[in-house]
């Protein structure tokens, strides 16, 4: 078993990025430029390492190796994004790993490529890349390559040093759990078990009960073996499970219209321990959009649209619009994944203003909307 933090400390006593390595300050996909950019580098690496894994570490200073750490990245279906790229496309794992001397809300990203065949290349144009080109890593450089082309597999024995070195032990593991426990408070629940005499799961979470059913909210999940973990936000319900071999986290989705309310499943992930002391971890989309009536809807939908035209214009609202506003991005949502083509174009568009607001609870309900829209949309 590896621990994640001590091998993210271990890449970058290699003081510059490599041809199995590299570093970023931040891991942004979200404009065509970034996915282009970012598919570059995993393309590079893997046909750099066709034996072995290769990294990438997020949250670190270019130039001074600081750990300075990102937000929590919840981007299950990254090996989507690549799939949808790249030929031969490697398998990608994004964890977030907890550092002490970081906030506690800022976490290192690790981004694993593991190669699926000897040689990775553009199945599609993005950007100024154009289909059918090959990139390898020439140093901290990704370049393309033209014409045929050896991969060598220099990097072999370096990286499985690496990784040895990175092994665990018992006192991180003991220490590891002695920190979890004593940082969350009674509320949470914090709780350990022992999987496979192994691996050790903590958790801690906001209880709640609704219809009979316990639901976690605010929930912290660490493996401790490899200092990855997992973290839903006050705005998500969790359900967890579990037993001997395999720990099973659902989050749900809270939607309705007119103040009735009920809880969808969203996606479940599943941590699967086998006897070899090795792991799989597999997230599931679960999501089966909620239909609702069509001229409720309407109705919805052209009111958020006033609204929008209001605060585009600087225009105030009036005593119920600002009732509505408050789940402005939920009903968004709601009509979106009920066939309203622009819903999703109209609740972007009002982004800038939401962000802008001095209470950022609004805000953080259009990021929680875009959430289930991009996962819907890999979907």
């Amino acid at each position: 078993m590896i621990n994640k933090r001590l091998l993210i400390k271990t890449l970058l006593s290699h003081s510059d990025e490599n041809s199995f390595y590299d570093k970023k300050q931040r891991l942004n996909i979200t404009t065509k430029i970034d996915k282009a950019k970012f598919i570059k580098h995993v393309c590079a690496l893997s046909n750099s390492n066709p034996e072995n894994n290769a990294y990438m570490v997020v949250g670190v200073e270019d130039e001074t190796n600081r750990i300075i750490g990102v937000d929590f990245f919840d981007d299950s279906k990254i090996q989507n994004l690549v799939n949808a790229y790249l030929v031969n496309p490697p398998k990608i794992q994004y964890e977030n790993i907890g550092f002490p001397k970081l906030q506690k809300h800022k976490v290192i990203g690790l981004v694993t490529i593991r190669p699926t065949a000897p040689k990775t290349s553009f199945k599609r144009n993005a950007w100024k890349y154009f289909r059918g080109t090959i990139f390898f890593r020439r140093g901290s450089n990704s370049i393309p390559i033209t014409g045929d082309f050896q991969l060598l597999n220099t990097n072999k024995h370096i990286v499985a040093s690496i990784e040895k070195m990175a092994s665990n032990n018992l006192e991180l593991t003991l220490d590891g759990v002695f920190h979890f426990m004593h940082e969350h408070d009674e509320e949470f629940h914090p709780k350990y078990r022992v999987f496979k005499e192994q691996f050790v799961i903590c958790w801690a979470g906001r209880k709640k009960f609704i219809k009979g059913k316990t639901y976690y909210s605010r929930v912290d999940i660490e493996l401790i073996n490899e200092q990855v973990r997992l973290f839903y936000s006050v705005l998500d319900d969790v359900t967890i499970s579990y037993n001997s071999s395999t720990f099973l986290i659902t989050e749900f989705v809270k939607l309705g219209i007119n103040d009735v309310y009920d809880y969808y499943p969203l996606e479940k992930t599943i941590i699967n321990f086998k006897d070899n002391g090795k792991l799989d971890m597999i997230t599931e989309l679960l999501f089966e959009p909620p239909e609702y009536d069509k001229k409720e809807l309407y109705h919805i939908y052209n009111a958020n649209n006033t609204i929008l035209e209001k605060l585009l214009g600087n225009i105030v609202l009036t005593a119920i619009e600002e009732k509505d506003f408050k789940k402005f991005p939920t009903t968004y949502l709601i009509c979106a994944i009920n066939g309203f083509e622009q819903a999703k174009s109209k609740l972007m568009e009002s982004k800038p203003y939401l962000k802008a607001l001095r209470n950022k609870t609004v805000y953080v309900l259009f990021k929680e909307s875009m959430r289930i829209l991009r996962k819907v949309k890999y979907q």
